[in-house]
């Protein structure tokens, strides 16, 4: 009979040798790297979607006509699913397991993604837009527990930022592929094919998360200790076996089988946590979003000219124009989310998103005075500011919002309070969006830009206020500190 263990006990127990020395590491299991793998294709669909709605607007409009309103609708459709999606769905993750909702989630993208190809008007473009976000949206909280509660401590920064990365893959790839469909087939339709891209690659995605197991920490946490010690045995499974027997049936008793209300956010306990997840998340959402989706118009805007020959003509040429500005800026979107896995667990999540807030407040900055009073542009100016935005804001806030927001909070609520973090990131999301097209042609792009960079010195600001340090603690003793408690101690390494 084996020694019992908790589940994270488990999980991060490493091999020793024959002297007794144990390995610097804990080695990956078949199932940890495919819940890992599963989890990294759904940020890449709403990478591509997100970002590639961007490339796709020119089309759109063209096609249905749209007014500036209309465009803020379309951009923003999809992100305001995502504001749903994360709390509405994400948040049932707690009720009805991890791994019914990272099933559900994907089959209704795929649906909506399908629709949305053969959407006949705007209306029906904005629904399948607005469903596909609300898909998506389950994926934040969801995506971050299956990885978070299946891997050892020592890797879990790396492997959740990682997986975040796809996000920034997705961009660049959907800017690709806008690109690469827009080139051979230069048409107003252009953009259902763009979209069309990812269909096929959906229902893989599907078909794969059902052969994933159930998160023990939630099924131990429901008083399901039974099935706790199976999913955990699989999820370990090695050859040679090891271990050959889980027993986990000491914790029946700190198990609690009652959901906590979105209330629960908000008590002396997770209020400080929920605070940390949310508002420096909207904050970044600010920009991030409304400069990667808009990076093509605005680039177009200020570097681009009518080209001869039709109105279509003089769109798609000046969509190529900034599609390959935005390529250029979504290849230092890549190199930033590498270099945060990299430091992730060696400088800190709080360092790296402070750090990562004043950077793009400076890049933000120089890209504003890079516009002067004339109409005139300084283009190495412009470009210098855009690529260090793109670069900081993977390094620091982008990721690191999202992995503070899945750890900080307790196994009882953490579906519902990363949820509630997303949602509430999002809000800022789909401001952007929605108002980006308006706020450009109203108060121009450099008072917006100036805009931005108020909004991220306030993120860099509340995030050392509020800060709470993650790095290398234990699963089981995230949110169990003090509400004044600003860095847990992590567990012996």
């Amino acid at each position: 009979m084996a020694e019992p263990k908790t589940v994270q006990g488990y999980i991060d127990e490493r091999p020793t040798w024959s002297d007794g020395t144990a390995i610097t590491s804990t080695p990956m299991t078949g199932m940890q790297w495919r819940i890992f793998g599963l989890a990294s294709a759904g940020k890449l669909f709403e990478g591509m979607v997100v970002f590639m709605t961007g490339v796709a607007l020119p089309l759109i409009s063209v096609e249905f006509g749209l007014a500036t309103a209309d465009k803020g609708l379309v951009t923003a459709a999809s992100l305001a699913g995502i504001l749903v999606g994360a709390s509405a769905l994400g948040g049932l993750a707690d009720h009805f397991g991890r791994k019914r909702m990272f099933i559900a989630e994907m089959v209704i993208f795929t649906c909506f993604l399908i629709a949305l190809t053969l959407a006949p008007n705007f209306t029906t473009l904005v629904i399948c837009l607005f469903g596909a976000g609300v898909a998506l949206g389950c994926d934040y909280p969801t995506a971050h527990m299956v990885i978070s509660e299946s891997i050892p401590t020592s890797v879990r920064g790396r492997l959740v930022v990682s997986a975040f990365a796809f996000q920034a893959v997705g961009a660049l790839t959907g800017t690709v592929i806008g690109f690469a469909v827009l080139y051979e087939s230069p048409d107003v339709t252009a953009w259902r094919w763009m979209y069309a891209v990812a269909i096929v690659p959906a229902i893989l995605v599907t078909i794969g998360r059902l052969y994933i197991t159930e998160s023990p920490h939630w099924l131990l946490h429901e008083g399901r200790t039974d099935e706790a010690e199976q999913a955990t045995l699989r999820l370990l499974k090695r050859s040679p076996a090891y271990p050959t027997n889980v027993s986990l049936r000491h914790m029946i008793d700190e198990a609690t089988t009652s959901a906590s209300s979105y209330a629960a956010l908000f008590n002396k306990k997770n209020r400080r946590a929920t605070i940390l997840a949310s508002v420096p998340w909207f904050l970044s959402d600010l920009g991030t979003y409304g400069i990667g989706i808009f990076t093509p118009t605005i680039l177009a805007a200020i570097i681009g000219k009518k080209s001869d020959g039709t109105a279509l003509a003089s769109t798609i040429h000046n969509d190529l124009l900034g599609i390959k500005g935005s390529a250029l800026m979504d290849v230092l979107f890549v190199i930033g989310i590498l270099v945060a896995i990299v430091l992730v667990d060696r400088v800190g999540r709080i360092k790296l998103q402070t750090i990562g807030f004043i950077g793009c407040a400076v890049g933000l900055l120089l890209a504003a005075l890079s516009i002067r009073p004339d109409g005139q542009h300084t283009m190495i100016l412009l470009f210098a500011g855009f690529m260090l935005f793109y670069f900081m804001t993977n390094l620091g806030p982008n990721s690191m919002t999202y992995l503070i927001a899945g750890e900080v909070f307790p196994t009882e609520v953490r579906g519902r309070g990363a949820g509630f973090a997303a949602s509430f990131a999002k809000v800022g999301a789909v401001m952007t969006a929605f108002l980006f097209p308006i706020l450009l042609k109203e108060i121009g792009t450099s008072t917006l830009l100036y805009l931005l960079v108020v909004a991220f010195i306030l993120g860099a600001i509340v995030t050392v206020t509020f800060r709470i340090e993650t790095t290398r603690v234990s699963l089981e003793n995230l949110g169990a500190a003090p509400d004044n408690d600003v860095e847990p101690q992590a567990t012996p390494r």
